[in-house]
């Protein structure tokens, strides 16, 4: 039976925010990336039970600090100003790093310059002359979360598909990606195949035509 299934209406940053935290399995330990996914501390539940991580040294992260609750001492790895959950707790940025290093993240979410069919990702640099690398600790929770997931507008502002055959960018990780999600189309990666989760705003057959890989419906 197909699950796949289509709107016609693009999802905006916060409809791919909740889509991506009612995805997230009750009980994970999850670290959300900077830029677009850190939206989605904004949308979890608390019977879901999922434990944020930032990689500064922090479990228990709650959603995005707004108003009185703003302390600047509190801050994710993108420095923007969070809150805590009861029970939360501070350590060492190198017991951050063991945490993610040692497969001890069920699931992690970044965005990205570019997807290969394959899962690799490449979110740190672009190879553009005069770019800013900023790799932080991509690499380490790109391939030590059990699940790597991505969040990302599918086209850039000229037209092409950051899905892509084969990265051209310089790789963050392998092989790692397991799911995309953007305003037009959700994918799974799996089985050497990408599967077409949901297309928003969009035919498949649209779809299709603009993005570089063969697209199968989920």
């Amino acid at each position: 039976m197909s699950n796949y299934s289509n709107t016609q209406e693009k999802l905006s940053r916060d409809d791919m925010a909740q889509t991506v935290a009612a995805d997230i399995p009750s009980g994970a330990f999850v670290n959300l990336g900077i830029g677009q996914p850190t939206n989605v501390s904004n949308f979890l539940t608390s019977e879901q039970g999922v434990t944020l991580h930032t990689e500064n040294g922090m479990l228990g992260m709650g959603p995005v600090a707004t108003g009185d609750d703003i302390d600047e001492d509190l801050i994710n790895a993108g420095k923007i100003p969070v809150t805590e959950l009861p029970g939360a707790s501070f350590f060492h940025h190198a017991d951050s790093f063991a945490m993610m290093r040692g497969g001890h993240l069920d699931v992690c979410v970044l965005g990205a310059f570019q997807v290969s069919e394959a899962g690799d990702l490449a979110n740190w640099h672009t190879g553009a002359e005069g770019a800013i690398p900023a790799v932080g600790g991509a690499m380490d929770l790109a391939i030590g979360a059990k699940q790597t997931w991505v969040m990302m507008s599918l086209f850039t502002k000229t037209g092409e598909s950051k899905l892509v055959e084969a990265l051209s960018y310089p790789v963050t990780g392998l092989g790692c990606v397991s799911r995309i999600y953007t305003e037009v189309a959700i994918f799974e990666l799996r089985d050497g195949k990408v599967f077409v989760r949901s297309a928003h705003g969009i035919s498949f057959e649209e779809l299709q035509s603009k993005v570089p890989v063969e697209l199968t419906k989920a």
